[in-house]
């Protein structure tokens, strides 16, 4: 059917030109709100009515009649209809509808993929300082960033991974100090316990594995333990790894992988801090003012000049963000996308401003940003809010246990990311049409086993007749099969990986009101090959999908 659009929209195109020269540069379709209306429709009329100085249903009519000269309508169209002002409403024939049938079983699991761009996309997520466990709010932005990639590669995009964190500064000193504290003997609770320390039983687990002199190896650092509890930078060093590890353990059982893990530290040991404040007041973009270095930062939207270097000689954290980006720029990435918390939204206009300010051919908007909401996580109708093994907050490992994988997955991106949403543990855990991710999960499963109880070879369906696929469950099945390249197209654009989960939804739906309405594994063997034909191309589509939400597509339940 994708084949069939292309030949009518070119098609259409020598219909607006006979009508409109010019006009054909703009021939698209849409899909009609109503159904019922037709498979497609076209506002072409209304759009070329006024500068032609024309009543839009009579320029309706006559482009009409241009379409029905075409080839292409007249082999796979059955109505053409004029409603209101002007709107032409396009009835396929089955046979146009059926045509998607042979393309996904042709295509497999390319279906919906373009051919690669050559371009290069960098898309920085979950970015947790190594401090403690990753909380349910990582996974959403795991989730995200993950299901983004795989819309990008989809796309045609070359796309890299990175995990960016900070293994200095407070937050890790404070790691440190509670650290050692545990390693001297003491806990949460005692009189000489600080009150800025980490509480979690997890900063016991590493102060045991420090003084035991044990190794631990994350993907990105190996360190062996001193086991001297007056060695500070030891423990540091030491407690870092064994998060990073830990970090690695969560996100493998999340199946997130990651292609670079960039550290905010060696911004600085590289001089590409200094470097950037340099070019920003080598382009006189910088005052002194109060004892502080300030960005000229209203020159470019924000709202105030923001303090770039403070009173006491260190940076604003937006600076170090500034020399990243630039680092990213410099490497070829032309195309970034940064996965964060809604609390860093004030950091967007600074760091675009700063960018800006340096000068260093850096286009505008970049890079772009996906803010998420946190995640609240309901258990027994009742919010959960601690985790032992954290000390004060739901870990994504816990949620990850208490349900599974796919859940997760699915759940966190069911929703568009600025959107508050509620983890319900015992819906995610329920088997019912209620949980969509079973739901979806449940029709793929169900195609599976008719496909084993027939027992032929799903290759040869791709030439079987499908001239007995009539029924209007049949058809709306086929059309729905047919959004999906463009669904993966706008929901591409659109960073919105919520997209794929609505529309697996909806063509979960659409296979179970066709099973429910025709047999598929009767005895005529014309009927059961079409049918057979039918559902085998949705389990590939609905595998696809699934496989760009990272979700597992089950062939038993």
């Amino acid at each position: 059917m994708l084949s069939v659009k292309h030949e009518l929209l070119a098609a259409l195109a020598v219909g607006l030109e006979k009508i409109a020269p010019g006009a054909g540069a703009k021939a698209a379709f849409e899909s009609p709100k109503v159904a019922a209306h037709g498979d497609f429709a076209c506002t072409a009329a209304m759009q070329l009515a006024k500068p032609l100085k024309l009543n839009p249903r009579q320029l309706g009519e006559n482009l009409r009649a241009a379409l029905l000269e075409q080839p292409a309508f007249e082999k796979w169209v059955e109505a053409i209809d004029i409603a209101g002002p002007g709107f032409i409403n396009i009835k396929l024939k089955p046979a146009a509808k059926q045509e998607i049938v042979r393309e996904v079983l042709s295509a497999g699991a390319s279906f919906g993929v373009q051919p690669s761009n050559g371009q290069h996309i960098l898309v920085e997520f979950v970015s947790a300082n190594p401090t403690g466990p990753l909380h349910v709010g990582h996974g959403r932005q795991a989730a995200l960033g993950d299901a983004i990639c795989n819309l990008y590669a989809t796309q045609g995009w070359d796309v890299y991974r990175e995990f960016y964190y900070n293994d200095a500064g407070v937050q890790i000193a404070t790691l440190a100090n509670s650290t050692q504290m545990r390693a001297k003997g003491f806990k949460p609770g005692d009189a000489e316990w600080p009150e800025a320390a980490y509480n979690g039983d997890y900063i016991g687990d590493i102060a045991q594995d420090f003084l035991a002199g044990k190794t631990v190896k994350a993907d990105d650092r190996e360190v062996t333990a001193s086991g001297n509890v007056d060695d500070l930078d030891s423990i540091r060093e030491f407690a870092v790894a064994y998060l990073r590890r830990e970090q690695d353990l969560d996100l493998q059982a999340f199946q997130v992988k990651f292609d670079n893990f960039y550290l905010e530290s060696s911004l600085y040991t590289s001089g590409r801090v200094d470097a950037t404040v340099k070019l920003l007041q080598d382009a006189g973009k910088t005052y002194e003012q109060d004892g502080a270095l300030w960005l000229q930062s209203t020159d470019y939207g924000d709202d105030k000049n923001r303090v770039m270097r403070k009173t006491d000689g260190g940076y604003t954290y937006f600076v170090p963000d500034v020399a990243y980006h630039i680092a990213k720029w410099e490497r070829g990435f032309t195309k970034v996308v940064n996965i964060q918390g809604t609390d860093h939204h004030g950091t967007i206009a600074r760091v675009r401003a700063g960018l800006q300010a340096a000068n260093v051919g850096i286009p505008l908007g970049y890079p772009d940003y996906v803010l998420h909401t946190m995640v609240r996580v309901v258990r027994g109708g009742e919010e959960v809010k601690i985790s032992k093994r954290a000390g004060s907050y739901v870990t994504l490992r816990d949620v990850i246990d208490w349900t599974s994988k796919d859940a997760v997955r699915f759940f966190l991106l069911s929703r568009k990311p600025d959107t508050e949403y509620t983890f319900d543990i015992d819906l995610a855990r329920s088997q019912n049409n209620d949980n969509p991710v079973y739901y979806v999960q449940y029709a793929h499963a169900r195609i599976c086993k008719m496909l084993r109880d027939w027992g032929g070879d799903v290759a040869a369906l791709q030439s079987v007749d499908l001239s007995s696929l009539l029924v209007p469950q049949a058809q709306t099945l086929m059309l729905q099969l047919a959004k999906y390249p463009e669904m993966l197209s706008s929901a591409t654009e659109g960073f919105a990986p919520h997209d794929v989960t609505f529309y697996l939804r909806e063509l979960a739906a659409n296979l179970h009101s066709y099973y429910d309405a025709e047999r598929v594994l009767v005895d005529d063997e014309t009927l059961k090959l079409a049918r057979l034909a039918l559902v085998a191309a949705c389990a590939q589509v609905l595998h696809n999908g699934l496989a760009v939400l990272g979700v597992g597509a089950p062939e038993k339940m």
